[in-house]
């Protein structure tokens, strides 16, 4: 059973994510779960903000507009050696996982990550894995958020997305006029 560590408010979140509805989300999210949270939205501007808050806890995206989010580990490790970085990506596979832990992270999940889970892993000491979600998204809600991040990949372009998706347009209204599933 893993033991989870405390939330201290003193100790920063860093979010580094270059899709900016996505960003918001979780900035938002941790913020209810009791981090501070500082939020980039490129490797530059991580680098800066991380120099200024020497942040305890990271979530990184991997690929973005300006490099790569594991870039940003030796970086982060230099500033504060216990901090605990998670990998995001929507490009996973076996390779960007190993760099990932090899490059010093302690967790690497694919998105769209439940919150829940995002927290689970940051504050689980180090050997122990987290417990399973209580209550994992639903393959609806995974659907609907991978949706939603083309959408805006897309620049809230209806026929791009549907394009993009393989789905027909009406289909995609029908699912964008609709709240989030559970």
């Amino acid at each position: 059973m893993a033991n989870p560590i405390e939330i201290n408010p003193d100790d920063p979140l860093l979010i580094v994510e270059d899709d900016r509805a996505f960003r918001q989300r979780l900035t938002l999210s941790m913020e209810r779960k009791g981090f501070t949270v500082v939020a980039a939205e490129s490797v530059e501007e991580a680098g800066l903000l991380a120099a200024d808050h020497k942040p305890r806890y990271a979530i990184l995206d991997m690929k973005l507009a300006d490099g790569n989010g594991l870039d940003l580990v030796p970086t982060l490790r230099h500033l504060r050696q216990d901090v605990r970085v998670i990998i995001l990506t929507g490009y996973g596979n076996l390779a960007s996982a190993v760099a990932a832990v090899k490059a010093g992270a302690v967790d690497y999940l694919a998105k769209p990550a439940d919150p829940d889970e995002i927290v689970k892993a940051l504050l689980t000491d180090d050997g122990e894995k987290p417990e399973p979600p209580e209550n994992p998204m639903s393959a609806d809600r995974v659907k609907w958020e991978h949706i939603q991040r083309v959408y805006e990949l897309c620049d809230r372009n209806v026929s791009e997305t549907a394009r993009r998706l393989n789905m027909h347009r009406r289909t995609l209204q029908r699912i964008l006029a609709k709240r989030s599933p559970l």
